[in-house]
């Protein structure tokens, strides 16, 4: 696959300091899970979606500043234990203990990255022109699960405005080779060579041969 620009990209979270406490917390709950990974992200991820996402009033007390952590330790208790797991329900707890309830989002979405890549999987974002076919899909999998060494989740995305050609996100790293950036490459080449031709003739006029 041949990709020519290769550029980083500003994080998903806009506060860097709060993705790395969630990346802490994330790792944390992977690793005491350790026994059932998976059970312990389909958990998180009901919790966060179905639950949070369906109960606003009990996601802004549970993740809001209404009530102290005490109260949110009780208010765990009261409506979480007995429907989730030990493991669960003290994970919550921690996080109410230090309040970082609110990173939870974030948590979830670190989890469920880093649980992929312990199993051997990666996602990978691939924004193209025009939808992919079948076959192309195959063989931009074939040749990423070959790079990547790694199995890749693809996650597809139309952009109309690339022109051609197919931008790849593995992570924060993305490649660009869509025709937009080649001719955008090509005109800053070619500015700059203009540049150093004109400056060539400054210098030769400048120094004139015999002085």
């Amino acid at each position: 696959m041949d990709i020519e620009h290769k550029t980083k990209v500003a994080s998903v979270f806009e506060d860097p300091r709060a993705q790395s406490i969630a990346k802490v917390y994330a790792i944390a709950y992977l690793d005491a899970a350790a026994a059932d990974v998976a059970g312990a992200v389909e958990e998180l991820t009901s919790f966060v979606v179905d639950v949070l996402g369906s109960q606003s009033e009990f996601d802004t007390l549970l993740r809001g500043t209404s009530i102290g952590q005490d109260d949110k330790s009780k208010l765990i208790d009261r409506v979480v234990s007995g429907r989730a797991t030990p493991l669960f329900v003290n994970f919550l707890k921690v996080l109410a203990r230090h309040d970082r309830l609110s990173l939870l989002p974030g948590i979830r979405n670190l989890v469920e990255v880093e649980s992929e890549r312990r199993a051997g999987r990666r996602r990978v974002s691939l924004t193209s022109a025009a939808a992919l076919s079948g076959e192309a899909l195959e063989s931009i999998r074939s040749a990423l699960r070959t790079s990547l060494a790694c199995e890749p989740i693809l996650e597809t995305r139309v952009d109309s405005t690339l022109v051609g050609g197919l931008v790849v996100r593995v992570g924060d790293t993305v490649y660009d080779g869509s025709l937009k950036t080649q001719v955008k490459q090509l005109r800053a080449r070619l500015r700059e060579r203009c540049l150093n031709e004109i400056q060539r003739g400054r210098d030769r006029f400048s120094h004139p041969e015999g002085n």
